[in-house]
């Protein structure tokens, strides 16, 4: 009789994570087209990841990138 609970809900799992990654690959394709049309309102798909990444970031780690960022520049004279 256990086997027969854990057949149930290993599927149960399963199933759920099947249904999970579904959504996923929806929503993925939702984002797609977000950046497709702005892209064909004249937005740059690239500058929008990149401050979608930035804005994800918490202020103290994303100032400590920054800075480490024009050391390194400052380094190689870009900055």
């Amino acid at each position: 009789m256990t086997v027969s609970v854990t057949e149930n809900e290993l599927r149960q799992i399963v199933e759920r994570i099947e249904h999970l990654e579904a959504e996923k690959r929806d929503i993925a394709d939702q984002i797609k087209e977000v950046y497709a049309e702005a892209k064909g309102r004249g937005y740059d798909a690239t500058a929008l990841r990149q401050i979608v990444a930035l804005r994800r970031k918490d202020k103290d780690e994303l100032a400590e990138q920054e800075a480490v960022l024009e050391l390194y520049k400052s380094a190689l004279g870009m900055g």
